[in-house]
């Protein structure tokens, strides 16, 4: 990353902190006032008003702000432009579910990547008042203040966070054996229903470590760059690299990275699974 693209970091994050909150007050506004929910692919992948009128106003912003940039979002798909460097990528309601039953652990979901790796983020729970922010070199802050990731050194001491795909009922690589033998192998394993937010506690130390896999871009791309830069770690299951196309997403504090790993593994090794 060059010292140009490090000088506007600051101003990357600043837009997409006001972008967070622009989609924040969508959210808001529509909390318990629904009207049109409606069933994507798969039974529970919900859509809603909120979910469009919360990423046309972060898009809008985005756009007005830096119209050369790329732009990847959940409803709405790529927005193409001659910038190809720059890719913002956007969910505007993560945790869509929650939402529609007025469960607050919903959020706002924004990363810029610059040449494929995330150099901003943001993850906004405005239900809450939670915002966690990070730059690439610079670390996280929750609500402005820094923090890190917690220093649980043993894996039957931690708290740990899943989620399930929406294909799940249909699709035998589902999450269910993992989540059964690291139940067993930890203190507690929580299921809230939003990546983001799983990812933004495991960064300031709620949670130790969040595994899940059937995850699109956005769901992880502000959440991987959250736990980076507040010292933990994020891999694939089999520890390689993290892709944030890849579906699958381990992150810990990194001092249990290896033994959530061994169990994820030894469980997909079980099953006949790869991944």
């Amino acid at each position: 990353m060059n010292s140009q693209i490090k000088e506007m970091l600051p101003t990357y994050l600043e837009v997409a902190t006001q972008a967070a909150r622009e989609g924040g007050k969508v959210l808001e506004k529509h909390w318990g006032r629904l009207f049109n929910i409606q069933e994507k692919e798969f039974s529970g992948d919900l859509v809603t008003e909120a979910d469009q009128e919360s990423e046309d106003a972060i898009i809008k912003l985005i756009q007005k702000n830096f119209p050369s940039h790329q732009i990847l979002s959940e409803e709405s798909g790529i927005h193409e432009s001659k910038n190809r460097e720059f890719l913002w990528v956007i969910d505007p309601l993560d945790g869509t579910t929650n939402y529609t039953h007025q469960f607050p652990f919903v959020s706002v979901s924004i990363a810029l990547l610059f040449q494929g790796e995330p150099v901003a983020a943001v993850v906004y729970n405005p239900f809450m008042n939670e915002m966690f922010q990070a730059m690439r070199g610079k670390g996280t802050t929750f609500n402005q203040s820094p923090v890190q990731t917690s220093d649980i050194k043993q894996l039957e001491k931690s708290l740990l966070a899943t989620g399930f795909a929406y294909d799940r009922r249909e699709n035998k690589d589902n999450n269910y054996a993992e989540f059964c033998r690291l139940t067993d192998a930890c203190q507690g394993v929580r299921r809230a229903g939003s990546a983001a937010i799983d990812l933004a506690y495991v960064s300031c130390g709620r949670l130790d470590g969040h595994w899940e896999l059937g995850l699109r871009p956005w769901d992880v791309a502000a959440g991987a760059l959250l736990v980076e830069e507040a010292g933990g770690k994020v891999t694939s299951f089999d520890k390689g690299a993290f892709d944030i196309y890849s579906g699958i997403i381990m992150a810990s504090n990194g001092h249990i990275h290896d033994q959530i790993s061994t169990e994820i593994m030894n469980v997909r090794k079980e099953r006949g699974l790869t991944k």
